[in-house]
């Protein structure tokens, strides 16, 4: 443990960099001042060698040569004179020379132990590729003695005779020994190793003596730097001189001192926050990175009915699932509405929990800060602001719609005919009333939601009723070729009601099944009798319908199939919804049934007995 300690000191290691630093530049230096001493002595030993041999093969040649024109030369004359040119010569240390005749027979060598060999043919490779004619042939070798060598082979070529191809008639083995050579080499690499390890030990007992100026004063840093963690800071480092390490311990007996004012200060805004806490009308909760609480002021602890807040995890205290909680604190999203139930009421409170992460000076988080407002009120109201802007802009389109198709129609042609004009002006008129109708209806609409209004019922004739509705669409029907039907089941006669808002229901069922059906199709207006005391009025089309995964939502406020579809042909996905409500407002209920490239049909069922309990 205690030489694991030791190498995580920084004299050790300063020591250990110097060290390895000097040992790795001297390894470089020596590897590549061998490598090019090496180099450049075998090139200079193959380069001197070389040139002795083609010296001697020049010779040769001309010995050879003269030798072949006197009949009278014996081999052993031969012989001789080539011993006696190596003798006199050439005189390599550790080389054997040999010359060899045509046949690759040696005629001369240069080894007088080996003189046996004379007479014998030398079949080495290089030889044999020499009297080939085969010129500048060099290779190393190793013997069996492990000793390596040079091995020169040149042809010795017909003296005098220009004549291509020139005709060999010997040839010229030079095997050099390489060992002074390369014990050179090893003299020189033993010099640079002593050279290295006493460049080592230097610089190990230099880089003692610095890494020690450098630690001591690092050490008192350190000693001073525990002292302030726990609060001490009365105390200074000492400053041994103006380097930077100096420098360092000046800046730190600064930083002790603006320390300790910060730590006061800090103190007193703590207090102040706390005050203001405590007397904010917004509930606030404040959470760490692990989403466990940390404080919480009285507001909040009101809001969501607890009496301590503090290390609970924030979902559970917001009774919020995780995974949403996750998704504010990280960004994704911001705010949510969260629904507070009040006990023993049957109202509730709507908080606003806005989330605002808490960062450090690393831009990473370190916790969230949660607001809670109470927006009950506030959320009723834009609610109530937000279904009547949009019931509006859906409910006035259907009139519009009409306006705009008589009066294209007048212009078209039809205001020279008087009659036709007259009664088109007449529509666009009625259907001018009946949008003011309409607005107003809608004022209304938004009073029954709240229930502060009552329905304006009285009896009215379903066959009337339903046979109006499908002439305000004749024009629409026949501009795509469907057809209608109103089929009225016998018995059925009045029914008490709000006869403008159920023209609504209707209308905005007509306009749907308009809407949906393909040219040439057929939409059917039913009433009949399900039981004594309702009736159920239908709109069914032969149109491209609704998934079965949509129906049950169909009636939802803004919920459209197909959005891009529903807004080509002017839908906002309210139509259903008011439908809905008027229903439910008279008592009755709607339903729809649907099949995919099929049709759909919208049913709503109203009582038949108005509100003293007679039939009508």
């Amino acid at each position: 443990m205690r030489r694991g300690r030791l190498f995580r000191t920084i004299q050790v290691k300063l020591i250990i960099i110097y060290v390895l630093l000097i040992l790795i530049a001297m390894q470089l230096i020596g590897v590549y001042f061998i490598s090019t001493m090496k180099t450049s002595l075998t090139d200079s030993f193959t380069s001197s060698l070389s040139e002795q041999t083609n010296m001697l093969t020049v010779l040769v040649e001309d010995t050879l040569t003269k030798a072949a024109g006197d009949n009278e030369a014996t081999e052993e004359e031969i012989s001789a004179e080539l011993n006696s040119l190596l003798r006199s010569l050439f005189d390599i240390s550790e080389a054997d020379i040999q010359i060899l005749d045509a046949n690759g027979k040696v005629l001369a060598t240069s080894d007088q132990a080996q003189q046996s060999i004379v007479g014998r043919k030398n079949t080495t490779l290089a030889v044999i590729r020499a009297l080939q004619g085969i010129s500048n042939i060099e290779e190393d070798i190793i013997d069996g003695d492990n000793v390596r060598k040079k091995v020169i082979a040149r042809p010795a070529y017909e003296y005098g005779r220009n004549v291509e191809p020139r005709r060999v008639v010997g040839a010229v083995y030079i095997v050099a020994s390489m060992k002074d050579l390369y014990e050179t080499v090893n003299r020189i690499n033993r010099i640079f190793v002593s050279g290295m390890l006493i460049a080592l030990g230097l610089t190990g007992v230099l880089g003692v003596l610095l890494a020690h100026t450098i630690t001591t004063p690092i050490k008192g840093l350190t000693r001073q730097v525990s002292a302030v963690a726990e609060g001490k800071f009365d105390k200074q480092v000492p400053v041994y001189g103006d380097d930077e390490i100096g420098q360092l311990s000046e800046a730190f007996n600064h930083m002790t001192v603006r320390l300790q004012e910060a730590l006061s200060a800090n103190e007193e805004e703590k207090e102040k926050l706390a005050s203001i806490l405590a007397n904010m009308s917004d509930g606030v909760i404040a959470a760490d990175e692990n989403g466990l609480v940390i404080v919480t002021n009285r507001r909040a602890r009101e809001m969501l009915d607890v009496k301590e807040g503090t290390g609970q995890p924030l979902a559970v205290l917001l009774g919020m699932p995780e995974d949403k909680v996750h998704e504010l604190q990280t960004g994704v999203q911001h705010s949510t509405l969260l629904r507070k139930e009040l006990e023993n009421s049957e109202e509730e409170w709507l908080l606003r929990v806005t989330f605002t992460p808490i960062h450090r000076r690393d831009k990473t988080t370190s916790g969230t800060i949660a607001v809670l407002q109470d927006v009950t009120e506030q959320e009723k109201l834009e609610r109530s602001r937000r279904e009547f802007v949009a019931n509006v802009s859906h409910e006035l389109r259907t009139p519009l719609t009409t306006i705009k198709s008589y009066v294209e129609a007048l212009d078209d042609g039809a205001l020279e005919d008087k009659n036709l004009a007259g009664r088109f002006v007449g529509v666009i008129r009625g259907e001018s009333e009946r949008m003011i109708r309409l607005v107003t209806d809608l004022l209304h609409l938004s009073r029954l939601d709240s229930n502060q209004a009552p329905l304006r019922r009285k009896a009215a004739g379903v066959r009337e009723m339903l046979e109006e509705v499908s002439d305000r669409f004749s024009f629409q029907m026949r501009q795509k070729s469907i057809g209608s039907s109103v089929l009225i089941e016998d018995g059925i006669e009045n029914v008490w009601l709000d006869r403008d808002q159920i023209d609504q229901v209707l209308d905005n069922l007509m306009s749907n099944a308009i809407k949906y059906t393909p040219d040439g199709g057929h939409i059917e207006i039913a009433a009949r009798k399900p039981d004594a005391s309702s009736v159920a009025i239908s709109v069914k089309d032969n149109g491209m319908g609704i998934p079965q995964r949509d129906i049950s939502r169909i009636f939802d406020r803004f919920f459209r199939v197909d959005k891009a579809r529903s807004r080509n042909m002017g839908g906002t996905g309210l139509g259903l919804s008011i439908a809905r409500e008027i229903i439910k407002a008279h008592g009755g209920t709607i339903e729809l049934e649907s099949e995919w490239n099929e049709g759909t049909t919208v049913t709503f069922t109203l009582p038949t007995v108005h509100e003293g309990g007679e039939a009508v």
